[in-house]
């Protein structure tokens, strides 16, 4: 929110006050407050009639260090509260020479000199991060009499920023207004359906605002050398975290708010939907599924989406018995053909469902202060909201979805979660304004934590649209309704690319673009992207996503583009575990992976697929695709074709390739198996190697397909025109050196070392 009208001047009716120097500084051994007042005080009169700020500074891990500034505690302050599940106490040092405060944590410092003007000064490593200065830190009251709590981060030059979650506006965010609020608006506004209030740069440092409500932030848009945030309140909380690399930032950043629960490996394959408002009963199920074996285009999970239940009836959670009369032998048929399942559903009752007066007669749903049920009619007619701040509405919910989960449906796609009223009363009295956030953390933990309980650890899945701060825990999320056509296809991407940078490890979108009907080109140029992303599903609103559709050439690339992440399904699922421990994203910014190339900080039309390949779509109808290539040479895992960086590259591509580059020095392992995305993947692996130096060395690791862990290790190092390669694997092994006409060598028998002649 801006406050100022350019410069100098406030707007109309802004009344602002902010921290000017130090009054007096409680030290204590791992924490420091300071009061601060709002004007120079130079004898004992000053102090009345003036506001006096607490500023708080601490430390709840290491190398990250808390700000709370308040301006009057006693205020009421309804929850809820972002959980932080790697938040400890006692992590920070404070030490104190004469007016010099610092308190480190890790390599992180926060400096402060009393006798000084006011300022916090973030530090590390011998430099300045950042700093609030002379508007830092404070409040500001606007012509309404609204009270909001302020504070500004100093940005360096050349310093860019990322993240705020799944953004698709442009992927630097300097100049950008930001509100931090859930909305249902599609891929193409500023708003957003994954709103995260923490912000990324490339300096080395991250910003989290610990607060679940509206979080409006202008960064370098009013005052251009700085990121500021606001908040309606009469307190602001948040944390720098610091680590050298934006990698090391993340893993930081998802160790305070929680890590990525590892998803199954089946989910790697490719998903198929019925669409949204098309036709479909069973018969139109099995003949999607036919068609696609017919095809030869392996299938991993059959998505039902809202019209499974009756019309007007969302959510009643029974299948319409008119095109479903039989919906628990289907799902066994369907598991016997090797599928797994998938079914809509979101957080709201229509008045017509079954469960409309039961939800209001035991309380479960959201009520108005005056006791009456909140509804309204948009999306579902007469719709109530289930209110999950009651547990026994939340056992109410899921006890439904237990019935569903019997019948054989294996996971669920937790749609919507972003329409949530404000003028309402929950159950466990937090306050609506932060609730309207934070409400789809608590729906979707809800049925994530069933679907563990259920069907255990490891084996727990969403397909999630709408998420907050922690998130990330309950993965996967897609990036929602998006337009059919190139711009929408790069528009989806900008959001995933922001969303990894915000610690969401994994991400999908609807393949061919949810709204209207792609041309063949883009179906077929949006099938290459969606099965180079994480995870991968074809869907559509009023037309079906069956390949066969949109011609013979996009069955064909689809096939060999599904076979291709069955193949690269072990080298995924290690990525997947990447992202489950250190909350890197599988699909990372290419910033992530170079932080020190200063092109790599602009890219938003290309990305790297876990730490080897990179993936540049094309978005273009002739084929055309510009993308960079960093330092070394590359080499195209399709074509064979090498490139050495760093510089531009301009290339036409038919519909069957695009830029799929293997990094210098690195090796891939493909499973023998084409046809399943869970197979023995250690065994008849290929080592597929690239561009090795002298000297070169890279640990290959093949991942359990059931969950954290190991099944094989190899080590590779180049001594001149020889490669050796250390493993511990009991399985035949297969090695190649160079494209997919390399060279290639076959292990029938497990060695613990093997010697191989090197030509590149």
């Amino acid at each position: 929110m801006k406050f100022t009208d350019g410069y100098w001047l406030m707007r109309p009716g802004c009344t602002p006050r902010f921290a000017v120097e130090v009054a007096d500084v409680r030290a204590d051994a791992d924490r420091m407050t300071l009061h601060a007042p709002v004007k120079h005080v130079t004898r004992r009169g000053g102090t009345l009639n003036s506001p006096l700020l607490t500023v708080e500074c601490w430390s709840p891990a290491e190398g990250v260090i808390g700000v709370r500034t308040t301006h009057h505690a006693g205020s009421a302050r309804g929850g809820p509260e972002f959980a932080l599940p790697g938040a400890g106490e006692g992590v920070g040092k404070v030490s104190r020479d004469g007016t010099l405060l610092e308190l480190t944590s890790g390599q992180l410092t926060l400096r402060v000199d009393s006798s000084q003007p006011w300022r916090l000064e973030f530090t590390a490593e011998g430099r300045e991060l950042t700093s609030a200065g002379e508007r830092g830190t404070g409040f500001v009251t606007d012509a309404e009499g609204r009270h909001h709590m302020v504070a500004q981060l100093a940005l360096d030059v050349g310093e860019l920023v990322y993240g705020l979650g799944e953004r698709f506006t442009p992927f630097v965010k300097n100049g950008q207004t930001v509100d931090i609020w859930q909305a249902d608006g599609g891929t193409s506004s500023e708003q957003a359906y994954k709103n995260i209030p923490f912000h990324l740069t490339n300096r080395g440092y991250g910003v989290f605002v610990n607060h679940p409500g509206r979080v409006s932030y202008e960064v370098g848009s009013e005052s251009v050398g700085q990121v500021q945030f606001s908040v309606e309140d009469q307190s602001l909380e948040y944390f720098v975290v610091y680590r050298p690399a934006p990698k090391q930032v993340l893993e930081r950043y998802t160790a305070l708010t929680g890590r990525p629960a590892l998803p199954p490996a089946w989910a790697l394959g490719l998903w198929l939907t019925t669409s949204f408002t098309t036709d479909y009963d069973e018969a139109t199920v099995n003949r999607f599924i036919d068609g696609m074996a017919e095809r030869g285009i392996p299938l991993s999970v059959f998505h039902f989406d809202c019209f499974w239940m009756r019309a007007y009836q969302w959510c009643d959670f029974d299948w319409d018995s008119d095109t479903f009369p039989d919906p628990a032998g289907m799902l066994a048929r369907l598991k016997e053909r090797g599928l797994k399942t998938s079914a809509w559903i979101n957080p709201y009752i229509a008045q017509k469902s079954a469960l409309f007066e039961e939800g209001m007669r035991e309380g479960h749903l959201v009520r108005r202060p005056d006791g009456t049920v909140w509804q309204w009619d948009l999306w579902q007619a007469g719709m109530a909201l289930v209110d999950f701040t009651n547990p026994a509405a939340r056992d109410w919910y899921t006890g439904k979805l237990r019935t569903l989960l019997a019948q054989g449906v294996d996971c669920f796609k937790t749609d919507f979660g972003e329409r949530v009223p404000t003028d309402v009363v929950w159950h466990d009295g937090s306050d609506p304004e932060r609730m309207h956030n934070y409400y789809t953390h608590l729906y979707n933990q809800a049925v994530f934590d069933l679907l563990r309980e259920e069907r255990g650890e490891g084996e727990a899945l969403l397909f999630a649209r709408s998420a907050t701060a922690g998130g990330q825990q309950y993965p996967v999320h897609w990036g929602g309704d998006c337009d059919s056509h190139f711009g929408a296809m790069a528009e989806s991407l900008r959001g995933g690319l922001s969303l990894g940078l915000s610690g969401f490890g994994f991400w999908s979108h609807d393949i061919g673009g949810f709204e209207g009907t792609p041309t063949p080109t883009v179906f077929t140029r949006w099938v290459q992207f969606g099965l180079l992303s994480s995870h991968s599903r074809l869907h559509g609103s009023k037309s079906y996503r069956v390949p066969w559709d949109y011609g013979e050439e996009a069955v064909e690339v689809t096939r060999e583009f599904t076979l291709l992440k069955h193949r690269l399904a072990p080298y995924l699922q290690r990525a997947a575990q990447q992202a489950h421990t250190t909350g890197v994203p599988v699909m990372r910014a290419m910033l992530l992976e170079f932080p020190d190339d200063p092109t790599a900080a602009l890219l938003d039309r290309q990305y790297m697929l876990g730490d080897v390949l990179l993936v540049a779509p094309v978005f273009t109808d002739d084929g055309t695709v510009e993308y960079y290539v960093p330092e070394g040479t590359w080499t195209n895992i399709l074509t064979g074709a090498r490139i050495t960086g760093p510089r531009w590259v301009r290339e036409q591509h038919d519909l069957h390739t695009l830029p799929l580059l293997a990094r210098p020095d690195s090796a891939i392992p493909l499973a023998a198996d084409d046809q399943h995305p869970v197979s023995a993947w250690a065994e008849g692996v290929e080592l597929r190697v690239h561009s090795f130096a002298d000297g070169a060395e890279r640990t290959v690791v093949i991942p359990r397909t059931d969950g954290p862990g190991e099944t094989a290790r190899f080590h590779l190092r180049r001594e001149g025109d020889r490669l050796h390669v250390r493993t511990d694997s009991s399985h035949p092994w297969q090695l190649r050196i160079g494209g997919p006409d390399g060279t290639l060598h076959t292990i029938t028998v497990g060695l613990a070392v093997t010697d191989f002649p090197f030509e590149d």
